[in-house]
C-alpha cells in the first residue's frame, strides 16, 4: 500500500468525521455566498416558464424556502470540487501513487460532468418540457413558485448525477467488476434501462422529450465503455489470447 502505518477503526472514523465536517463547512460557505446571487438565479431559472411574472407565491414562507433551495443548489455546485477533494483525502492514504493521480484527475472531470448535466437540463430539457406541460390541456397555467423551483432543481440535480455514469463505470472496471466488451455486448439491455431512466426522470410522458434525454444518456453509455476500456485495457489482450 502507499503507507506503511495502518490506521485503526477509530482513527478511520475520526478521519471520516473530519472530512465530512470540512465538506459541510465548504457547502455552508458557498451556500451563504450564493445568497448574493440567489435572486438573479431564480430569475434565470424562471426563464423557461416565461419569466418570474408567470409564477405565484401563496404562502408567507414560500419565497424564503425557494431562496434557500436555489442557494443550496448553487452552493453545492461551487463546493463540489472541494467536497470531492475531501473524499479523495479520506481514501488517498490507502492508494498507490498512480491511483492517487488518477483520483485527483477525477475531481475536475466529475465537476465538469455534473455541470454539463445541469446545463443540459436547463438549456435543452426545460425549454422543451415546460411549454408542453403548461399547454397540454389548453388551460391557462400559473404555477406556484415553490412547485416550479422544486421541479426545476430536482431535474437539474438528478440529470447532473446521471452524467457521472462514466466515472462510476471507470471505478467498477478498475475493480474488475465490469469490462468494456461486456458493456458492449449488453447494449440492447442498456437501451432498455436508459429508456426506463428517461421515463422516470423526464417531466413529460411524450416520446419526444424522452428521446431528448435518451440521446445524451446513450452517448454517456458509449463514453462509459471507453472509460471501462481505459480502466482495464488488459482484458482485450487476455480475450485475444484465449481465442487464439
Amino acid at each position: 500500500m502507499a503507507t506503511t502505518k495502518e490506521m485503526g477503526v477509530f482513527e478511520h472514523i475520526s478521519e471520516l468525521r473530519s472530512r465530512l465536517f470540512f465538506a459541510l463547512i465548504s457547502l455552508v460557505v458557498t451556500t451563504l455566498g450564493s445568497f448574493m446571487f440567489a435572486q438573479k438565479l431564480i430569475e434565470i431559472l424562471a426563464v423557461p416558464i416565461g419569466g418570474i411574472q408567470n409564477v405565484v407565491s401563496i404562502e408567507v414562507t414560500e419565497n424564503v424556502g425557494v431562496f434557500f433551495r436555489v442557494s443550496l443548489l448553487s452552493g453545492f455546485i461551487v463546493a463540489l470540487p472541494f467536497i470531492l477533494f475531501q473524499i479523495y483525502s479520506f481514501v488517498a492514504p490507502g492508494l498507490y501513487p498512480n491511483e492517487k493521480r488518477m483520483l485527483l484527475l477525477f475531481i475536475p472531470v466529475a465537476t465538469v460532468l455534473f455541470v454539463a448535466g445541469v446545463a443540459f437540463s436547463y438549456l435543452v430539457m426545460l425549454p422543451t418540457a415546460i411549454p408542453f406541460l403548461v399547454s397540454i390541456l389548453g388551460v391557462q397555467t400559473l404555477p406556484r413558485l415553490s412547485n416550479y423551483i422544486n421541479f426545476v432543481t430536482n431535474l437539474m440535480f438528478w440529470i447532473g448525477v446521471a452524467f457521472e455514469t462514466p466515472l462510476v463505470v471507470y471505478v467498477l472496471a478498475r475493480f474488475h467488476l465490469i469490462t468494456a466488451p461486456a458493456l458492449l455486448k449488453q447494449w440492447r439491455y442498456a437501451i432498455v434501462i436508459i429508456a426506463v431512466i428517461a421515463a422516470v426522470v423526464t417531466p413529460t410522458p411524450d416520446p419526444v422529450n424522452m428521446s431528448i434525454l435518451m440521446a445524451p444518456l446513450f452517448v454517456l453509455y458509449l463514453l462509459s465503455v471507453l472509460f471501462a476500456y481505459i480502466a482495464n485495457p488488459t482484458h482485450k489482450g487476455k480475450a485475444e489470447k484465449e481465442t487464439s
